[in-house]
């Protein structure tokens, strides 16, 4: 898996520098490059991995696969803002708004949203019809029933009276990280017209193994191999997988998610095995 990986997170990185290209010359568009550095890259794989899988070319997935990463990097320089997560530290580089300015973050932010929805219109992904079923997908996880809608519930947290159980932090999860995540595994699926029913099993299960082990992390991680402050749930008193279940508890659960996500994707026999190690991969890694 790993030589896979490193192929679609070059092919994406460089795709992500040629979309900003021609952006004219300002400070946003500076934010903009600036966010997009480094990074996993875990949701472009699953896109480049499923259309694969489902029998779709990578220079037809890698616009979608380039969309993604945009909306995430947008997701992550409005979270770092100072009304949000307020955080100084990302990949290990200053956050945007300290970089630069809270109003040059939002713009940035702004921009990298605009420019991912631009991409899905992108006539080399395939129909006219399929770009609008992705696009229609796409909002739908991003917007105000998935990832804005988990950030809301985040926020609505940490001044709720009661902090959250269990049922309610997976909920907030499944919106928050996992929307987007669900998305990208079930982008092939939908680009081949197909069933994507089992790839969704497959991200709800990485999702929420993806964020109990950040949470674990945030509990045992090194800040210089994270890239980002670690403790900030603890000091915050934040409810949390770790804080409900334990550490081992939490660890164990990450396993089981890891386990099950593997198991949904039996029906595609070896050609899934990059995706396959992709579950252990996150609960293995350590940033």
């Amino acid at each position: 898996m790993q030589e896979r990986f490193d192929e679609v997170k070059a092919l994406v990185s460089q795709a992500l520098e040629a979309a900003m290209a021609s952006l004219p010359d300002s400070d946003v568009a500076d934010a903009m490059r600036y966010a997009c550095i480094g990074g996993k890259r875990v949701r472009a794989f699953l896109v480049i991995e499923s259309a694969r899988l489902h029998g779709i070319s990578d220079d037809a997935a890698l616009p979608v696969a380039v969309a993604v990463e945009a909306l995430h990097a947008y997701s992550l320089v409005h979270d770092d803002l100072p009304a949000m997560d307020n955080d100084d530290l990302r990949r290990g580089l200053p956050t945007v708004h300290i970089q630069w300015s809270d109003a040059t973050a939002i713009l940035a932010g702004d921009a990298l949203q605009a420019l991912a929805f631009g991409l899905l219109a992108d006539d080399a992904i395939g129909s006219a019809e399929v770009r609008v079923d992705l696009l229609r997908a796409f909002s739908e996880a991003v917007g105000a029933r998935g990832m804005v809608w988990g950030q809301a519930m985040d926020i609505a947290a940490e001044t709720a009276v009661e902090p959250l159980d269990i049922v309610a932090i997976k909920r907030l999860q499944n919106a928050k990280t996992g929307a987007l995540i669900q998305f990208s595994a079930m982008a092939g699926a939908i680009m081949a017209g197909e069933d994507p029913a089992a790839m969704q099993d497959y991200a709800r299960h990485l999702g929420l193994a993806f964020q109990i082990t950040d949470d674990v992390l945030d509990v045992t991680g090194d800040e210089d191999l994270a890239g980002k402050r670690v403790g900030k749930d603890v000091e915050a008193g934040k409810a949390t997988f770790v804080s409900l279940l334990g550490l081992e508890g939490a660890r164990e659960k990450a396993r089981k998610l890891s386990r099950s996500a593997e198991a949904a994707l039996e029906g595609y026999g070896e050609d899934a095995g990059n995706l396959q190690q992709l579950a252990r991969f996150v609960i293995e890694r350590d940033a």
